[in-house]
This record gives C-alpha cells, sequence and structure tokens, in this order.
C-alpha cells in the first residue's frame, strides 16, 4: 500500500498493521525522503504510535545523517504521544498508547538533545516544541531564551511553548501585539489556554472587526470562551448563523463552551446554599 493512500482514509480505517507500514519505511534510510517524511507524519497518529515507533521516531531525531526537516519532522511527531500521557498521567496503563518508561525515555532524549547545541537550530526549535507538550522544569529557562531571540522563528517557537507552560502572561500579551501574524496567532492561543483576562480586549476586538484573518478568528472565538464566557455569548450569538461552516461550527463550539461554564456556575451556586441550610 502507497503511503500517500493514508493521507486520504481517516485513521481509525487504517489497516491493523498500519504501525508496521511505518515502520518499515521508517527504518529504511535508501527509502525516497518524501516518503520518510509522510511516513513520520503518520507515525505520530494516535491510532498507532506505540512503543516501537517510538524509538523509529528518536533514532531519526538523532541521526545526523538524517536530513533537518526529517528530524524536525521526527520531533513533532512525538508531541501528541507525550501530551496524552502528561494529561492522563497513566491513571489506566491500557489508555495510552505508550508505556510509561517509554514516556520518560522521550523526555529525557528530548532535553539532551535540545541541550546539544551542536543539532541544527530547526531541529533543536521543533524538539522544544513537542517537550512542552509534557512539561518540566528546564522549560521554562528555554522558552525565555528563545523568546529573547532576535530571530523571529525562536521567538515563533517561544510563543507557541508559551500555550503549554504556565508564567508567561505577560510575554503572551505583548506577542499580541506583534506584527509577525505567526506570533500574533500563537499568542492568541495561548492567551485563550491560560484565559488571560488581560487579553480579552484585543481578542475581542478581532471577533468583531471585519476583515480578521480567518485563521485568526477561529483562534479568537475559541479565546474568548475561555476568557470571558460571560461576555463571549455576546459577541459569538451572531457567529453561529455565519455563512462560512468552519466560523458557525466554531462559534457554536465555543457558545458550549459558555454554557458549560454558567451550568458549573449554577451547580456551585446550589451547592453554597445547600450548606448554608
Amino acid at each position: 500500500m502507497e503511503l500517500k493512500i493514508f493521507k486520504d482514509i481517516p485513521p481509525w480505517e487504517w489497516p491493523e498493521d498500519a504501525d508496521r507500514i511505518f515502520l518499515g519505511v521508517l527504518g529504511d534510510d535508501r527509502t525516497d525522503e518524501s516518503e520518510r517524511l509522510l511516513a513520520v507524519e503518520l507515525a505520530g497518529d494516535f491510532v498507532v504510535i506505540n512503543d516501537e515507533l517510538v524509538d523509529a521516531l528518536l533514532a531519526i531525531v538523532h541521526n545526523a545523517k538524517d536530513s533537518e526537516s526529517l528530524r524536525a519532522r521526527a520531533a513533532i511527531s512525538l508531541g501528541p504521544a507525550l501530551e496524552y500521557a502528561y494529561m492522563d498521567g497513566f491513571e489506566d496503563a491500557e489508555d495510552v498508547p505508550i508505556s510509561e518508561n517509554k514516556f520518560h525515555e522521550i523526555q529525557e532524549s528530548l532535553c539532551k538533545l535540545y541541550m546539544d547545541t551542536d543539532v541544527p537550530q530547526e531541529v533543536r526549535r521543533r524538539i522544544l516544541e513537542a517537550a512542552v507538550r509534557a512539561p518540566q522544569d528546564w522549560h521554562q529557562d528555554a522558552i525565555r531564551e528563545a523568546y529573547s531571540s532576535a530571530d523571529e522563528s525562536w521567538r515563533l517557537t517561544a510563543v507557541f511553548c508559551m500555550g503549554f507552560v504556565r508564567g508567561f502572561n505577560d510575554q503572551i500579551l505583548e506577542a499580541l501585539e506583534s506584527e509577525n501574524q505567526d506570533i500574533h496567532y500563537q499568542a492568541v492561543c495561548a492567551a485563550g489556554n491560560w484565559e488571560v483576562d488581560a487579553a480579552w480586549s484585543h481578542i475581542a476586538t478581532l471577533i468583531t472587526t471585519e476583515g480578521t484573518d480567518k485563521y485568526l478568528l477561529l483562534a479568537a472565538i475559541e479565546a474568548v470562551a475561555g476568557i470571558r464566557p460571560q461576555e463571549a455569548a455576546e459577541i459569538l450569538i451572531d457567529l453561529i448563523e455565519s455563512e462560512d461552516e468552519d466560523i458557525a461550527e466554531a462559534a457554536s463550539e465555543a457558545m458550549v463552551m459558555t454554557e458549560a461554564f454558567f451550568s458549573d456556575e449554577y451547580e456551585d451556586d446550589e451547592d453554597d446554599d445547600e450548606s448554608i441550610h
């Protein structure tokens, strides 16, 4: 089966031996670069990722003979498994696609590789972007250093990482004013993730101003629902009727988030009333 076919099939419909197919391509350095890049991308999907694929991806990230783009893509593909394992905490190991030992091995490997300044810049950037999906103490300093860089690609990486690691509200607010569209977008996402109240006015304006780029508008819609659920509903209601299906769907999902907030608040009030009586 040609790998490109997998791109047109939902992951849950992939054949049972998909992981073996990807492993075969990842382990064969004679395979065309474009095929290996695609295999690296597919291998990170939750449906197939496992300890063996993690080993194959880590081997590529470590291999100085492989191209920078392949190594960088392999690092990125480790991110989703890291995040899921971190969020789950291995309370039920069967629900996590990788073992706990492999989870820690990924963390240790990415940390060592990131600290090695001989590793190409693009690979180090992607390593940091993957590693923060399961936050560790060293990430704070790495993000600060990246954000202070004069290189905008490093600043972009830093702001992306701020969406996963706490403690950067001031930098997120600063990044919202960036003229770099990608940095601006990541700042909107980070502000929404951490419910940065001081970002409300800026992000709400993105929604109410005509001409906001669609990708930025979608991020802003999601962000406002987390920052101020009470006020978000007022500016989202009209977007539910948008002729653009993506915008209408995003607004509807955000409205559900605001309704959940009000429901939780109502239950808390009822609990307080019961405790008084």
